[in-house]
Order: C-alpha cells, then sequence, then structure tokens
C-alpha cells in the first residue's frame, strides 16, 4: 500500500461545501451547491483503510426536479484496497463499484470508475495546504462525452473523530 496514497484520504477528512457546475451533452448547464462529509472508521472492516462519504444539498436548487437520476443525499462506504477504491454504491445509483486510483503527485489522485453505463474519469487535488479541493469530472456513455462536472470545494469543517 502507497503510503502517500493513505495520507492523500486522511488529508481529504472533513465537511467540504461543495460548488458544483453541470455541462451536459444536450447543452443545459446547471450549478449546484452540495455538502459533502468524509470519515475514517477507526478498524476498517475490509481493505486497508473504510471511508463513509456523505452528502446533501446546501439549498434547494431545482437540479434534483430538473436531473432525478442524481441522487440529493446519501452515504456510501468506501474501502481503500491498494490503488482501487472499492464503493458499496455510486452517486448516480446504488449499485457498488470500483475505482482504479492513479497517484499524480502528492497532492492529486485520478479516479477511473465504470458502473451504469459509464466510464467515469475523476481528477480531484488538494490545494493551499488542504483548505480547497479541486474535482474534475467527466463521463462518458458508450463512447460518447456525456457530462462534464467541475466541482470548486471549500473545507467547512476539519475531520471529527473516526467512526466505531
Amino acid at each position: 500500500m502507497d503510503s502517500n496514497l493513505k495520507r492523500w484520504f486522511a488529508r481529504s477528512l472533513g465537511l467540504w461545501r461543495s460548488r458544483r457546475l453541470y455541462f451536459f451533452a444536450d447543452g443545459e448547464d446547471l450549478r449546484v451547491d452540495m455538502m459533502l462529509r468524509v470519515e475514517i472508521f477507526s478498524e476498517p472492516v475490509e481493505g486497508d483503510a473504510a471511508y463513509r462519504f456523505s452528502w446533501w444539498p446546501e439549498q434547494d436548487l431545482e437540479f434534483f426536479d430538473k436531473k432525478p437520476r442524481f441522487v440529493p443525499n446519501g452515504s456510501m462506504e468506501a474501502y481503500l484496497c491498494g490503488h482501487q477504491l472499492q464503493r458499496s454504491s455510486g452517486y448516480l445509483d446504488c449499485t457498488s463499484n470500483t475505482s482504479q486510483i492513479r497517484q499524480v503527485d502528492e497532492h492529486e489522485q485520478i479516479f477511473e470508475t465504470r458502473y451504469g453505463g459509464y466510464d467515469i474519469l475523476e481528477h480531484v487535488r488538494l490545494l493551499d495546504q488542504d483548505r480547497y479541493r479541486s474535482r474534475s469530472i467527466h463521463s462518458w456513455k458508450e463512447g460518447v462525452l456525456d457530462l462534464a462536472e467541475i466541482h470548486h470545494e471549500i473545507r467547512v469543517e476539519e475531520a471529527g473523530p473516526p467512526l466505531a
């Protein structure tokens, strides 16, 4: 297990305000502000480390009425297993999935995931002493770019104690 990868996840713990822009293939562009909490379990049930990701909208911007395939709030467990992240469910559906992780440098990871008929490429970079995160996500359906997302995230709270 690459200790830099585990350290990067530790740097991502806490509560984040996520300001998101979605660019859909049909030309529609939408914005939504979300909250995202990343927590670690004290003892992983599986893998090298275990996390819980929880999300909910900061305010209702009618995004979820226009795009009902997106889940407005929820949580998932994720297990770091070497250079893979195994999730109990996805953001688009309840299907479990596995991401391959490539490390760009000590601040940025690339996640490659396939689920729900999509091939998803996500870049996540920690910035300014981990006060900000920049995420760009591109999703292809049947080889055609269907969705591009840009997320600017601001840390709202530091990590709490590990989950039991």
